[in-house]
């Protein structure tokens, strides 16, 4: 059987719009995907908050580059990996442009190409932000730059990918934020991106 790493934020999580809670076996996009693929373990390693590698100080152990040596060392062997970060490398704390998020990502590239080769990663470009996230009912450690730079994610991981030789998945093409958020999919979104995925696995001869 082979080991697929799922490694991402709170959209990889599972997170329902609006709450602290989440979604269930069977709806959240990690599940759907795992039960398509009867040959293949997806090792489900999500977590709200997390980013590339910027130091979250109201809410530790967020950063990428820091956590994805231990998850790789402790599930290892693995055979292909799917990375869908940079949603709260956008916050406007951070104050970083999709060229440097982009660095943020190639350096977790760089701790995932240890143990699994290029073309066996799927790097996922985060869905965008929703033009209202920023409110103050919703989540305000965003502004209006920060959906700016969302969509621009897409282009710079895509060119990432390409020159590196990793595969590429774009959220944004397959799935929105939830009206009630503006940042996390709702139910059809994990549906939309789980199939998604699915083809492109198959296409990488995962699935």
């Amino acid at each position: 059987m082979a080991n697929l790493l799922a490694f991402g934020d709170s959209n990889t999580w599972g997170l329902i719009p609006g709450t602290k809670e989440r979604y269930p076996w069977g709806i959240r996009w990690t599940s759907l995907v795992q039960e398509k693929l009867s040959e293949v373990r997806i090792i489900e390693d999500g977590l709200c908050g997390r980013t590339t590698v910027f130091d979250d100080h109201l809410r530790p152990f967020r950063k990428g580059t820091e956590i994805l040596p231990l998850s790789l060392e402790s599930n290892y062997p693995l055979d292909a990996a799917i990375i869908m970060l940079g949603t709260n490398d956008c916050k406007k704390v951070f104050n970083a442009n999709p060229h440097i998020i982009g660095k943020g990502l190639e350096l977790c590239l760089d701790e995932l190409e240890k143990y699994v080769a290029p073309e066996k990663i799927l790097v996922v470009s985060p869905i965008k932000l929703g033009d209202e996230v920023y409110l103050p009912e919703k989540d305000p450690e965003f502004d209006e730059n920060s959906v700016k730079t969302s969509i621009n994610l897409k282009r710079e991981y895509e060119r990432i990918a390409k020159r590196r030789g990793n595969q590429f998945l774009a959220a944004s093409d397959f799935a929105s934020p939830s009206s009630i958020d503006d940042e996390h999919m709702d139910e059809s979104g994990h549906r939309s991106l789980s199939a998604a995925i699915l083809d492109k696995l198959e296409e990488m001869k995962i699935a």
